[in-house]
This record gives structure tokens, sequence and C-alpha cells, in this order.
């Protein structure tokens, strides 16, 4: 099975879709920094060892820049190179001169200059979208940044990035697969409000693959469903193109075909010239019950496997503890077997651990006791952490001073009276709203991407978690290196996308695993059929009374 993978970050969309068969055609990135991490684990290519010229260097074989300010031969420049500044397709340095570089490459550079770039070079659509030869082109799979539609963002309409599933829906009429697969966060569901009038973004990008030609199936699921160890709810669209929707509707089960019907119905709506309206397409909720079952007895139950073993954060990181670490669990066991195969061999790098201040630790340790207090305690706690308040009720500080603290003399003590406790509250005050500590026995929360996002949940592990660690609650194998900064911050942060933000911003490869058996399922009944009707071509017609054939 063949795939492009487009806004491929670091991988791990595309690690899970390789670990179920599929082959990559071409990838696309616009980051130089996670296209370092991509190439180093797909394509074994040390790409900051080569741009270290008086160590020897040399020059990438399938990672190609579609236009950058430097020549091929300052890869160090490539590699720290604002992406946003990259010049256009005809005006910049290119690595790209026919099909032949595009084969299992991965290029880095805008996809809108690469739509661009097709549209000029028929010979090079041409190759993608028959796999160089290999067969036909079967899927072409991205996340397109999300930021704009976060609800942890600032959610702005008209910001540049919006556009960009559009600018995949026209590679996907480019190159024709036969599947096109979406992930985005679930804050695209979520409409946006101006001047009383409400735009809803799935709707219209799922508008923009009906009117290329391709059957949109909306779905709401979430990557904990699909065993991995964090709660992280994501739209997914699977886009069928017509006549592939018209070849797999013999094999619909009853309950397939009431997940394609409304939007088979919307498709043709939209290529009739009929007109639609929010409503006529909806989207299945693997979290709702009467959509659970759609789910449980389709095509797409790897997404809903794990729905009654929930992995948790204990599983993901325990043996990586600093003091008492415990055995590798069976999801780390499961991870490093399902996908060291596909990447090349590295010892498990990432785990260094960042420099915390003791003043940090302290506050550290009352996020840990915030978690394990009531919802109404911590609201009041936090309130006077942020010196909305001056006292605690006496209850609340009864049940507080059962938790120990970190002194600073760096002991862990008890307090004996309430004024002591407060003072110590006020000591360590704070407005952060988003850090707070993990809860060992829950999936972690999606929102981790910057080394502030969390802290440990153990007693003894007042710290924040390393690459590594998010990494395992993503599901990224030991073996999986990411590559370029570890962090970054200030005005760097709009372009810059260091290791903490490759794993934040990575669609989870269990997740990318499911997809994929999901998608493959309905490419091995495409098979199927194909060879039932060679077969029929080829075995002779007997008639009734076997005198003739």
């Amino acid at each position: 099975m063949n795939h492009i993978e487009l806004f491929a970050g670091c991988g791990g969309l595309g690690l899970g879709l390789e670990s179920v068969e599929f082959e990559l055609v071409m990838a696309n990135e616009l980051s130089p920094m996670a296209a370092e991490t991509f190439a180093y684990n797909f394509l074994d290519e040390n790409l900051r060892a080569m741009a270290d010229v008086e160590k020897g260097g040399g020059l990438p074989k399938r990672t190609k820049w579609l236009s950058s300010q430097f020549p091929k031969s300052n890869l160090h420049n490539r590699l720290r190179e604002n992406p946003h500044e990259f010049p256009p397709y005809a005006e910049g340095e290119s690595d790209i001169n026919g099909p032949e570089d595009l084969d299992g490459a991965l290029v880095v550079g805008s996809i809108v200059e690469l739509n661009r770039f097709l549209e000029a070079a028929p010979e090079c659509r041409d190759a993608l979208q028959s796999s160089f030869g290999r067969g036909g082109l079967d899927l072409v799979s991205g996340g397109p940044p999300c930021q704009s539609f976060s609800l942890a963002g600032l959610r702005q309409r008209t910001n540049q990035r919006n556009s960009l599933p559009w600018e995949m829906a026209k590679f996907v009429e480019l190159t024709q697969p036969k599947f096109a697969l979406l992930e985005n966060v679930t804050g695209i569901l979520r409409a946006f409000k101006e001047e009383g009038q409400e735009f809803h973004a799935w709707f219209e990008v799922a508008k923009a693959f009906a009117v290329v030609g391709y059957v949109p199936l909306c779905l709401h699921v979430n990557a904990k469903l699909a065993g991995v160890a964090q709660n992280r709810p994501r739209f997914i669209m699977l886009a069928t193109r017509a006549d592939i929707y018209d070849e797999l509707v013999p094999t619909f089960s009853a309950v397939e075909r009431d997940l394609f019907l409304p939007s088979h119905q919307f498709y043709l709506n939209i290529t009739q010239g009929q007109p639609v309206s929010f409503g006529d397409i909806s989207y299945f909720d693997a979290d709702k019950p009467q959509h659970y079952e759609l789910y449980e007895q389709s095509f797409l139950r790897p997404l809903v496997a794990y729905r009654d073993s929930v992995r948790t954060v204990r599983d993901a990181i325990d043996d990586l503890k600093i003091h008492a670490p415990d055995l590798p669990s069976e999801y780390v066991r499961q991870i490093n077997r399902m996908f060291t195969p596909f990447i090349p061999e590295h010892d498990m790098e990432n785990h260094e651990m960042r420099k915390n201040g003791e003043h940090v630790k302290r506050r550290f340790r009352i996020y840990q006791m915030l978690q394990k207090v009531s919802r109404s305690d911590e609201r009041i706690v936090k309130a006077l952490l942020k010196g909305e308040r001056e006292a605690l009720p006496a209850d609340v500080a009864e049940r507080v001073m059962g938790f120990d603290f970190l002194s600073v003399a760096g002991e862990y003590v008890f307090f004996g009276s309430q004024i002591e406790l407060e003072n110590y509250l006020k000591a360590h005050g704070t407005k952060k709203q988003t850090q707070k500590a993990l809860t060992a026995d829950s999936p972690a929360p999606a929102a981790l991407s910057i080394p502030d996002d969390a802290c440990h949940y153990d007693h003894d592990e007042l710290r924040t978690l390393s690459v590594r660690e998010m990494a395992r609650i993503q599901s990224f194998p030991d073996g999986f290196a990411f590559r370029s900064k570890v962090t970054t911050g200030g005005q760097m942060r709009k372009y810059e996308v260091p290791q903490y933000t490759q794993v934040g911003n990575a669609v989870p490869p269990l997740l990318g695993r499911a997809l994929g058996e999901a998608v493959g399922n309905l490419l091995k009944r495409l098979n199927v059929k194909e060879l039932r009707d060679e077969r029929s071509m080829a075995e002779p017609l007997v008639y009734a009374d076997t005198k003739h054939t």
C-alpha cells in the first residue's frame, strides 16, 4: 500500500502507517527542525552530521529542499532557516529537477509551493499519481497545523494556517489517491463566531474534498481508545475517491452503509450543484454510545480497540523514574515491539533532565497535592496561590495539612498550623494557569508540547518530563530519536519546532497504526474484488449442457 505523507512533522502518523504495510512514496514537511527528525528515523540520514563540513559533511540523498535561500552545499544554514522565509519555488535554490528527485524523498518546503510546483510540472504530478509505477497511489495523509483551530489557542479564523486543509484538498485533487486522511484538533468542530455569523471549519473542509471528487466521512475519535496513554480527542476525515467508493459499496455491511450514507448524499448534492447547508453532514463521535457501535461493528474498529483497557501515564513512564523505577509495562513493550522494526537501530536518547530550581520544585509538590484533593478544594487553594484570597476555610486547610510539602531545607514536612500552611502557599504563589502535575493512573492530558505543561506525578520526582517521557506517552518507541534543539522561546516560537513541540504536535503512532488498519481494511477489499474480477474473466463460462464453453 503506497502513501504520501503531508505535514509529516517528526513522523508519528507515518510510523503508524509503515507498521501496517504502507510504503512511503514521498513526504512533505515545512519545518527543517522537524524534517531533521523525520530524515534521521525514516531515511537514515543524519542531517546535523552532514552539515558539519569540518568533519567530512556530505549531502543528503533523500532529503530535498523545494526552495531555499541557501545552496545545497550550505546544509548548516538550511537547517536553521526560517521556513516562513522560504523563497517561491522558481526563485530559490531547489534540489528538485524531475520526478526522480521525489521518489521516496522528504521534501522540505511549503505545501502551497509544492502544489504550484506540481501544477507546473505534470511529469512529477503523474509520477506521484502512479507511485512511480508501483501500482498507483493508495493514500494521502496528513495533519495540517492546527493552532488556530485549537481551543487552547487564540482561535483566529483569518490566520493563514487555516487555509492548509484546503491546500491538502488541492494536493489530493492533483495526485488522485484512492483515499485521503486528514487529522486535526477537536477544536475544528467548534464554530468560529464573527458578527453574529457562524463558520464551521470542518464542514467547509468536508465540502472542499467533496468538490474535488471525494466522499468525506467525518469522525471524532480519542487516541486513548486506540491504546495511547493520552486523552487526546481528534477530528479525523477519511475521504474516499468517488469511483473507489462505488467499488466498495457491495462490500459494506449494514452498519457501514449507515456510516457512509449521509456522506455519499452530501457528496452527490455538491457534485450535482444542489445547495447544501450545515447539518447536511454530521460526524460520528466514538465517545457517544449511539455512535460507538458504528465503530465497533465496522472497519473503524481499530480506533476503539482499547476502550476497555485504557493505558495510563504510569504505564508509559514509570520505568523511567530516577528514584525506584519499575519494570517496563506491557504498554512500553508493545510500542517497542510494534514500531522498532521500522526505524534504524538507535539507543534510547532524549531522556536528559531539565534543571528545576528549588523554589520551582516546591511548587511542583503543591501541584501534586492539588491533583489529589477535591475540585472545590483545588479551586480554593488556587485562588490563594493567585492572590485572590487571603486565607483558607478551616476545613479546607485541615484536609490540605494532611499532605507533606518540600521545605526550604529540602526536607518533606507537615505543617502544624493553618497559618504556617497559608504562608507557605503564599510564598509559592503563581498566576500560571496551565501547569499541573500528571495523574499516574489516568491518561495524560492532550496539551503536552512544552516542558512547562506538566510535572511528574511521583512524590520523589519533583521535575518536568523529559522529551523521552513525553514521547512514551505519545506511543513512540524508545529507538525513535528526536533531533534539533530541545526547546525554544520568545519570538522563535513562531517558526522553530524543537523536540518537545515535535512530540506534542505529532499524531501518536498507535493512532496512526489504527487509522492505517482501518484504511488497509478497505484497500484489501478492493484487492479481493480485483482478483475476483480477473478470475471471472480468465475462467471459461460453462453452459448448462456442459458441451459448450
